[in-house]
């Protein structure tokens, strides 16, 4: 008798009305997310110009984001999974909206930092609730495949849409333009997403941890920022002490999860094979692409000379391919294996990161095309399966905390890339020798090197600009050099972790 009310309320859930609509709502906060990623890229030649931070200050506004969010992560899962994905969901959107105004008026390098760290905060809210709510939305594995797939491949087009939407509003208005984009986004997904978005929520949660939460937000930031201020200043005690001061909170987070009766995250989730090896796969697929990515912008606008509005077309190829390959992931990975789609995505990804080490400044562009294309596919394959795998793994009422270690891996794989190669592509530019006159300002980012060229002599501004864009592009073909290097790892460690993993309705349970 339990087994057949099981299967009605399954059915039931199957043949929601209107379940692809509220999908609908659930994709526009991942574009918000993901179109806000993409623009800070391309618009921050113009905020270096315009608000004259450091190297080191222009690093901390694009990793600040993801330090903080994967701080909160877990710990706004968690919340989900008790007060309801929905209203967390809401709320988190209106203040991510909110927030976008704060950074679009930012004045100083500080106040941009304070404001790229509390959308963070707002960001934390989003994708984990995304994610959970398709878990409780769509029970059908097959249909949770294809949703996942839009999910994912929404995320690649916003990806798209930022550049291309970012580089018009760059050439026609000023550099916070960008950021009020979010606005519009913001209001239809609060107002249809009131009325179409299910709630949902853990039965019986247990309380929010309060000191889980501070636990995990000091050890996540204290060890990347070690990470970060080592590969950049190398090493000084104070960024040893910050390290020792996040490992031993993530060491007390872990700890108190195990003896938590209702724990912020239940660390027992790492027991299966396939969760650890498809978040491992995540945090490294990103650790090794954002770095890179970061920069990429800055290649194409202040090394090759295209516009804002061109660059973003020639990011497109990326975007296309992870759209394309995330809506045949699930398909793909019955018809093969997990880890094969995986493994490939991954190895895939690696290649074309490695092709990437001989660019120079006349570069062309069917290269540079073909390996973003390669480099989205290969995403599209990985980020969509694992994804996949992680919600499969676990009972959907830690479908919150589930998809926050996701979104953690995913996030903190950004800040570490951003943190490590980022510092890379800045430590081989800061070495550049320019001609007699050169100011320092030129030495702290090719964004500074290109303004300070505008108050020199026309023979040593092309001198200096020659010098240090030759710089910046060798720094960048190291930084894909390593990138390839942990891209393979990563492929080589998925093989063996999802070995024997299955997605749900492929003819058998995984292990």
């Amino acid at each position: 008798m339990t087994s057949t009310l099981q299967a009605a309320k399954t059915t039931e859930a199957v043949q929601r009305p209107g379940r692809w609509l509220a999908l609908g709502v659930l994709v526009l906060a991942v574009l918000l997310v993901a179109v806000d990623a993409t623009v800070l890229g391309l618009a921050t030649p113009y905020i270096s110009e315009d608000l004259k931070p450091s190297g080191t200050q222009l690093l901390w506004i694009g990793d600040v984001y993801s330090f903080v969010i994967a701080g909160l992560l877990v710990s706004m899962g968690s919340l989900g999974d008790r007060i309801g994905r929905k209203r967390i969901l809401l709320v988190g959107a209106t203040a991510f909206g909110a927030i976008s105004v704060f950074n679009a008026y930012a004045t100083t390098p500080e106040m941009m930092i304070v404001a790229r760290a509390l959308l963070g905060v707002a960001g934390a809210t989003l994708m984990p609730a995304t994610l959970a709510l398709i878990r409780n939305l769509f029970h059908d594995p097959r249909e949770r495949s294809l949703a996942v797939g839009i999910w994912g491949a929404t995320a690649s087009a916003g990806t798209a849409l930022g550049p291309i939407v970012g580089g018009f509003l760059l050439e026609h208005f000023w550099w916070g333009s960008v950021f009020l984009i979010n606005l519009p986004v913001m209001v239809v997904l609060v107002l249809v997403g009131i009325k179409l978005l299910p709630e949902s929520r853990t039965a019986n949660p247990g309380p929010w941890d309060l000191a889980s939460v501070v636990l995990s937000l000091v050890g996540m930031i204290g060890v990347v920022y070690a990470i970060k201020e080592a590969a950049t200043h190398g090493f000084a005690w104070s960024t040893l002490a910050a390290g020792l001061l996040g490992a031993a909170a993530l060491y007390g987070f872990v700890r108190r999860q195990l003896r938590l009766p209702t724990p912020l995250l239940d660390m027992r989730l790492f027991r299966n094979r396939g969760f650890s090896g498809a978040v491992l796969a995540d945090l490294l697929t990103i650790l090794g692409l954002s770095g890179l990515v970061f920069f990429l912008s800055q290649y194409l606008q202040l090394v090759q000379g295209r516009r804002p509005f061109e660059a973003g077309l020639a990011e497109l190829p990326a975007a296309i391919g992870a759209v394309v390959a995330g809506l045949i992931a699930g398909r793909a990975a019955r018809r093969l294996s997990v880890r094969t789609v995986v493994s490939g995505g991954l190895a895939a990804i690696g290649l074309a990161l490695a092709a990437l080490t001989v660019l120079d400044q006349s570069t062309g562009y069917p290269l540079l095309g073909t390996a973003l294309l390669v480099v989205g596919v290969g995403a599209g394959f990985s980020f969509t399966v694992t994804a996949d795998v992680i919600l499969s793994s676990v009972p959907k009422e830690q479908a919150g905390s589930a998809s926050a270690v996701s979104e953690t891996a995913y996030e903190l794989g950004a800040a570490l890339g951003i943190a490590a190669l980022g510092s890379i592509v800045t430590g081989v530019y800061r070495d550049f020798t320019g001609p007699a006159g050169t100011p320092a300002a030129a030495h702290e980012s090719l964004g500074g090197a290109v303004e300070a060229a505008a108050g020199m002599p026309a023979d040593s501004a092309a001198a200096m600009l020659d010098a240090a864009r030759t710089s910046f592009v060798d720094g960048l073909a190291l930084a894909a050099g390593v990138g390839a290097v942990v891209l393979l790892a990563a492929a080589v460690a998925a093989w063996f972790l999802l070995r024997g993993q299955k997605l749900e309705g492929g003819g058998t349970k995984h292990p």
